[in-house]
């Protein structure tokens, strides 16, 4: 397992300063916003992923949320509040899950979307987008070049701007998912130690600093070793861009975390575990194998870094396995290189 960065404090007490514009009240009005719009994904249980990790590990399975990731949250809200504003169409940058959930939140609005993906973007996600009726334009293969291509779009069209990472919106929608799994394990007589979730763009590790503060849990990002934007920043005390390897991990690509995640997140989160590619592809058989969940490799990459830091540091640890569109090629080829009992390191 790659490096793990830590700081002061571990854990987000009731007086632990958020940033004025977004704090916990936002979730709860969030998650009532989406009552019935989306689904109350299962925690799940198992016996052999406890085993493999020495403590009690909580998945929350976002892989079966409404278009195949946690993403839908943020979309709905951010698209109703444009549509209610009059807005005559969106664009939205994105590696694949977030612009499946805009296109989905426009359909409902019946808005006129078009989603700019990367070159070498999943083709089932990209299918997954048409499928909604929107236009897809796949350019480049960095964020700056996903940036410029919404902002001709923007001019051309005149269409609104959905980011992915700087709206708040959509980091309040993101952080109900750990709302509502630290909830859940309550409501289940459990009692989170350490929430683990996936850092990309950062929406993730902004909303589950929200969601977790006050309430004693400690928040932990998991990111690529081979794109560890967000360690770097922590590093300079700011954003800054990394240059990217490849990952299999392709919904944590964003080569620079966002600014408003840094600025909600840099000061509460207890820690940042870089994944080796490796470890990302055992934790996504580990899923399969074990849990019998289908999982993509982003949401195995915080997997992969629950069971590197139970070992001795947690008792029970929650898990965002934030989405599952993932081609059934690379799965495949990940089982047959990999034998069911073989073990993770």
């Amino acid at each position: 397992m790659g490096k793990t960065w830590t700081h002061e404090p571990a854990l987000i007490s009731a007086t632990e300063a958020s940033p004025p514009a977004l704090d916990r009240d936002d979730i709860d009005r969030a998650a009532g916003q989406l009552r019935n719009r989306i689904w109350r994904t299962p925690v799940i249980r198992s016996d052999r992923l406890d085993e493999l990790a020495g403590a009690r590990l909580w998945l929350k399975a976002e892989n079966l949320q409404r278009g195949g990731s946690f993403k839908i949250r943020g979309a709905l809200l951010a698209v109703a509040e444009l549509a209610a504003a009059g807005s005559r169409g969106i664009v939205a940058q994105s590696t694949g899950n977030h612009a499946i959930a805009v296109s989905l939140a426009a359909a409902a609005h019946r808005l006129p979307a078009t989603l700019v993906l990367p070159a070498n973007a999943v083709p089932s996600k990209v299918q997954r987008i048409r499928e909604s009726d929107a236009e897809v334009l796949l350019v480049g293969s960095t964020l700056a070049d996903r940036l410029a291509a919404v902002a001709r779009l923007r001019e051309l069209h005149g269409y609104d701007v959905l980011d992915p990472y700087e709206n708040p919106h959509v980091v309040v929608g993101q952080g109900t998912a750990t709302s509502e799994l630290l909830d859940q394990v309550a409501e289940a007589g459990g009692r989170l130690d350490t929430v683990v979730v996936p850092i990309g763009g950062g929406s993730a590790i902004a909303g589950a600093c929200l969601a977790a503060a006050g309430r004693d849990v400690a928040v932990i990002g998991a990111e690529p070793q081979n794109v560890p934007a967000f360690t770097a920043a922590l590093c300079e005390r700011q954003p800054v861009t990394v240059v990217p390897q490849h990952t299999i991990a392709d919904g944590l690509r964003p080569e620079r975390i966002g600014d408003l995640p840094f600025e909600l997140a840099h000061r509460s989160v207890a820690g940042v575990v870089t994944v080796p590619e490796t470890a990302i592809a055992e934790a996504l058989c580990a899923a399969v194998l074990r849990a019998r969940l289908v999982i993509e490799p982003a949401a195995a990459t915080a997997l992969a870094a629950a069971l590197s830091h139970a070992t001795g540091s947690s008792t029970d640890i929650g898990v965002l396995l934030t989405g599952g569109n993932v081609e059934p090629g690379l799965v495949a080829s990940l089982l047959t290189d990999r034998p069911d009992e073989a073990p993770l390191h």
